[in-house]
């Protein structure tokens, strides 16, 4: 995990959604993620897209934050993706390891695991942008 990062290439447009913070916007975020993954013909990802995305979208509607939240997917390379939800907060994610008996706290382990540790937080003016990159199976 890296804390800043330069922004991702490009190779498609990216596709952008401005939601509030409820814990609904989750599945308009899963949403998004699976229409643009499905439009770009990277099928193979879209389990773990809406896996990482529910996780940062989920994060993002607990800071407690009043505005919204912007959920975005890139295309990065012909085979990756990176996907970012930026937020209010400047309270940075915590990788952490839960017990056994936790009720919580997964979550970013999840994302870290799915992104083979491809994932970041940079801090922004007025809150943060958390990112996690997706690659297929064999691509490096």
């Amino acid at each position: 995990m890296s804390t800043a990062t330069a922004p991702a290439p490009t190779i498609e447009k990216p596709s952008v959604a401005h939601l509030p913070y409820r814990p609904e916007s989750a599945s308009a975020a899963r949403r998004l993620v699976r229409d643009k993954l499905a439009e770009w013909k990277l099928d193979e990802l879209i389990d773990d897209a809406q896996l990482v995305v529910s996780e940062l979208a989920g994060n993002a509607s607990k800071t407690g934050c009043l505005l919204r939240m912007t959920v975005e997917i890139t295309r990065i390379t012909a085979t990756a993706v990176r996907i970012s939800v930026t937020d209010g907060s400047r309270v940075l994610p915590v990788l952490m390891d839960a017990g056994l008996s936790a009720e919580g706290g997964r979550g970013l382990a999840l994302v870290h695991q799915l992104t083979k540790g491809q994932w970041g937080t940079t801090l922004e003016p007025l809150g943060k942008t958390v990112h996690a990159d997706l690659r297929m199976r064999g691509s490096s």
